[in-house]
């Protein structure tokens, strides 16, 4: 089945849509021979796709893991800065996989990494409004700022809601968002007179975090997975 090549780039974990965009662009990318044009279809199964000069192989199965990803790693695959990344966790799964989302430094907990570019692109996708939910510790006012969390604000000229905000214990919060902007938990505490100390994500759709340890993978079983396709076909 034919689709477009920078779709089957980022599925076959190449690289993301976006640079194979940049790929075809700068004429990287060619099909049966011959430079292939930005928005260009083919079919993997029949067509000889190259980059760079080397055949494209597609993963014969896709590799879906959950991390508990600790704090003071980047949720990127490389970092100019010598930073920890969260690819170093994984780099015993024995394939290529990129994370699905983010979690700024110095947050913790459900981080899903995978090698399926179509169900990074459904998870990420902002019409698909997968909720993630967060535990967060804080200090300042509580009792204040829950009426301010519990509905709708304007945090840096953007529109931010939360779909549940729940006080789990002294200096401690559970707050379920779907929009996913950066840093949105910090920043919506921030405006309502909170600092965070601790956030934890510990279900992104209807997976949960559980027991698993700091620092370490699963891969997701069978039916995990299927909840995910069902989550972006809604």
């Amino acid at each position: 089945m034919e689709e477009r090549i920078q779709k089957i780039l980022s599925g076959a974990g190449v690289c993301s849509r976006r640079r194979a965009e940049e790929y075809l662009t700068a004429g990287r990318v060619r099909v049966n021979g011959r430079v292939a044009a930005l928005g260009e279809k083919a079919d993997p199964q029949r067509d000889r796709i190259e980059v760079d000069g080397v055949a494209l192989r597609q993963p014969r199965r896709h590799t879906y893991l959950m991390l508990h990803k600790p704090r003071g790693y980047v949720t990127t695959l490389s970092d100019e800065k010598g930073r920890k990344t969260v690819a170093e966790l994984v780099e015993d799964c024995g394939v290529r996989v990129w994370p699905v989302g983010r979690l700024d430094m110095d947050s913790e907990g459900l981080l899903l990494l995978t090698d399926d570019g179509a169900l990074t692109h459904g998870l990420t996708h902002p019409s698909h409004e997968i909720q993630k939910e967060y535990h967060v510790r804080v200090t300042g006012d509580v009792a204040k700022a829950l009426p301010v969390l519990s509905r709708p604000m304007v945090v840096d000229g953007e529109d931010m809601v939360a779909d549940e905000v729940e006080p789990l214990g002294p200096q401690r919060l559970k707050i379920v968002i779907h929009q996913g902007k950066n840093r949105q938990v910090r920043r919506m505490c921030a405006a309502a007179g909170l600092m965070v100390t601790r956030l934890v994500r510990v279900r992104e759709g209807n997976l949960r975090l559980g027991q698993l340890k700091p620092g370490t993978w699963r891969p997701l079983t069978g039916g995990e997975v299927q909840e995910l396709l069902h989550e972006i076909c809604k």
